[in-house]
């Protein structure tokens, strides 16, 4: 590992912990897409399964098999929206919100096993991403790091 290039490192490190997570989160019924798009509708409310899949940057038929998981967990529901009896507004159930809080502890715990501060981690990691933003023009990439919507122009200076 001394000789591999730092980003070898960090992607290796992210499958790692993304794998520890999972398996951790199977013990609740989550995977860790479940869980980022319960975050989402944690942080934002209901809202519809496109808007859902718009705002997690996956496919709508992709929301659609995760949600079928955390509705048959309890994690979500779904009904017909009111108006647009097409699609479907998607609810996090106090089960669901009860899952968040536990997945972050999960989180949290895969990250104490290693000798580091977890917080100080992923301080150094927020630096990396906004500083490497800044300096890609790309507004899709810059939406991806503020959660804007893709195609939007981000000032470098509202990157945090």
């Amino acid at each position: 590992m001394d000789r591999w290039p730092t980003g070898r490192l960090l992607s290796t490190a992210a499958r790692l912990v993304e794998h520890s997570w999972n398996e951790k989160l199977g013990a609740i019924g989550l995977t860790h897409a479940g869980v980022i798009a319960m975050e989402v509708l944690s942080a934002n409310g209901p809202m519809t399964q496109a808007q859902l899949a718009f705002l997690v940057r996956v496919q709508a038929q992709t929301m659609g098999k995760t949600l079928s998981r955390l509705e048959v967990h309890g994690h979500i529901s779904r009904q017909r929206s009111t108006s647009d009896r097409r699609s479907h507004v998607v609810s996090l159930t106090d089960r669901g919100r009860q899952a968040v809080v536990e997945a972050a502890d999960m989180e949290r715990s895969v990250l104490a096993a290693a000798s580091i501060d977890p917080d100080v981690l992923r301080q150094e990691l927020q630096a990396v991403v906004t500083e490497l933003a800044t300096r890609i023009s790309s507004s899709e990439v810059k939406a991806i790091v503020t959660d804007a919507e893709p195609g939007l122009a981000v000032e470098a200076n509202t990157l945090n």
